[in-house]
């Protein structure tokens, strides 16, 4: 979950309220929150560079508040103290004004192609001062490294309305066409010089590479061909906010448009209550390549109604629909009870309440945790661990006791390393995903072993020999069943040494067959066998009452040198779902 640090001095300024810090952290229990830690600019740089470093720095006391991933509206002092004073009664919940748009941005078609959504908002008469503006830019940096993911979905820019004139241009543009002072340069750069200049950068360089491919770059511009942003890089000098900013004017481009709206409304939410009318915002007209006018922010109310009766039985306790309203006031969403349902009204700062089992945490966190009364279901209900889990987990202690130790890896990976990797030609076991979000994660695994080796490709540090192994579920496409696929359990290990040392792994079968009730020649046998991924001549199956059930051998060296492997491999995969089955009906 998101930190948020904060001057205790400032929030309580900002809650008009002083409280220990005994009585904050309960205050934090009872809202949801926590207070992770008491601290200070001295001892937090003190821990991390040293006591030197950390010498003259203020010891003012901070708070560490852990914030809800989803509650984007918290993550700042302002947005935190006002959600705190309206829980505390202090406050009503604020009601936002939209006024009528004055200002307009033209998308233009070369952006869909790289980054096509932008939204916009004016906050007029903003009144900064030093802690203001910190937060300001605070809030930003925590939005792009939570929601906005690093400014590959979001990218938020904000500017001094008062140094631009509009209307405005969201276009792209080759490299060498897009020429402006970037903020705190000292002239003008193209934007392939400022690429160069921020591959040393150590904040900057890492979000180069969302748009350093493309032949065009996203740029906003003025109606005077003023340069406001290049996103998501950087903001042109020219606009920059400061103290003495009064009219912020700002824009979030994006790929996803939803995102870009959360945001939007977060930053404008929290931040119009400086404004010379609180908590009024001024919307701009956002005129698609297409031609079409959209309104931005949107910052109309949605109406959600649920039953009473819901709430209650997720709660787990008798709350009345009067109750509920009024606990779901407390919790910034204004609610009215209408017989025995609730009517909600989810502000423009609450994207968390997708659901009425989102208001039902609500109604928990305002009615106390600690007040629910626990109590022991009205039917019995008993329970007991699958046979397949319980087995898996005594083979578990079994194969760490013999020398392994245990490793959970990706369940998604790229078809060349399920495949090619391991000199294999694609089959129709695969589950392949459509539209993957990466190319690392095409297809569910169907073997164990490449996350093994790549394992042992990130541990190469390690002192030989290394014994590795994983007990866990592949997926295998199964045309015939409703879901069209099957989990299977494998048990699959590796020992990489200076010599293949092929009894290591032969030795780890026979303990692992052992212990399920099968012995050798008697119950199984090992079989020559000509798998693509080992050594020939130094592999074979395992094959119990005529079914092949695994394969052990030495891996292939192609498949080493794949996996950027030094040393040799020994392997072993045994099919452990198949394996429990025999050991049942021998008894």
């Amino acid at each position: 979950m998101p930190n948020l640090v904060v001057p205790r001095a400032d929030l309580f300024q900002a809650l008009g309220r002083q409280m220990t810090d005994a009585e904050f952290e309960d205050l934090c229990f009872e809202f949801g929150i926590e207070l992770d830690e008491v601290t200070s600019e001295r001892e937090i740089v003190r821990r991390e560079r040293g006591e030197e470093a950390a010498a003259n720095l203020p010891e003012d006391t901070l708070y560490k508040i852990e914030i809800p991933a989803n509650r984007y509206d918290l993550l700042c002092v302002e947005g935190l103290s006002a959600a705190l004073r309206v829980f505390l009664n202090i406050s009503a919940v604020p009601h936002y004004v939209l006024e009528e748009a004055q200002e307009s941005i033209t998308i233009e078609a070369p952006t869909l192609a790289v980054r096509p959504f932008v939204v916009c908002a004016l906050l007029q008469g903003v009144t900064f001062d030093q802690q203001r503006f910190k937060s300001f830019i605070d809030l930003q940096d925590k939005l792009h490294a939570n929601i906005c993911r690093k400014r590959t979905l979001v990218a938020i820019g904000t500017h001094d309305y008062d140094t631009l004139k509009g209307p405005f241009r969201y276009t792209a543009l080759p490299p060498n066409e897009i020429r402006f002072k970037a903020l705190n340069q000292t002239h003008e750069l193209t934007a392939t010089e400022l690429m160069e200049l921020y591959q040393k950068d150590l904040k900057l360089k890492h979000f180069l590479h969302i748009i350093q491919d493309q032949p065009c770059y996203p740029v906003i511009l003025d109606s005077r061909g003023v340069v406001l942003s290049m996103p998501p890089i950087i903001n042109g000098d020219h606009s920059r906010i400061t103290l003495n900013t009064k009219n912020v004017l700002v824009e979030c481009t994006a790929t996803d448009l939803t995102k870009a709206r959360i945001v939007l409304n977060v930053i404008t939410a929290t931040f119009s209550q400086y404004c010379t009318q609180p908590f009024h915002i001024q919307t701009v007209r956002v005129i698609d390549s297409k031609g079409r006018t959209h309104i931005t922010p949107v910052a109309e109310e949605r109406a959600v109604r649920v039953a009473s009766k819901y709430l209650s039985s997720v709660v787990g306790a008798q709350i009345s629909a009067e109750q509920s309203a009024s606990l779901l006031s407390r919790m910034c969403l204004p609610s009215v009870a209408e017989g025995e349902e609730i009517v909600v009204r989810v502000p423009m700062t609450r994207p968390d309440v997708l659901h009425p089992c989102d208001i039902a945490e609500d109604v928990a966190i305002a009615y106390g945790y600690n007040n629910i009364v626990k109590v022991i279901p009205r039917v019995a209900t008993t329970g007991k661990q699958q046979p397949i889990n319980h087995m898996s987990d005594l083979m578990r202690q079994e194969v760490a006791q013999a020398g392994f130790s245990e490793v959970l890896t990706f369940v998604l990976q790229s078809l060349r390393e399920n495949y090619t990797l391991m000199r294999k030609q694609p089959d129709n076991k695969a589950v392949v995903i459509d539209n993957p979000r990466s190319v690392d994660f095409e297809v569910p695994r169907t073997s164990l072993l490449p996350g093994l080796l790549r394992t042992l490709a990130n541990n190469k540090a390690q002192e030989l020999p290394v014994r590795l192994f994983e007990l866990s579920d592949v997926v295998h496409a199964a045309p015939e069943l409703p879901s069209r696929t099957r989990n299977v359990r494998l048990l699959s290990a590796v020992y990489c040494n200076q010599a293949a040392d092929f009894e290591v792994v032969h030795g780890l079968l026979d303990v692992a067959l052992g212990k399920l009730g099968l012995a050798h020649k008697k119950d199984y046998v090992l079989r020559r066998s000509a798998d693509e991924s080992f050594f020939p001549g130094f592999q074979a199956e395992v094959v119990v009452k005529e079914r092949v059930v695994g394969i052990l051998g030495i891996i292939h060296p192609e498949v080493l040198a794949n996996f950027d492997l030094q040393y040799p491999v020994s392997a072993l995969e045994l099919d452990f779902q198949t394996l429990l089955d025999y050991q049942a009906l021998l008894g």
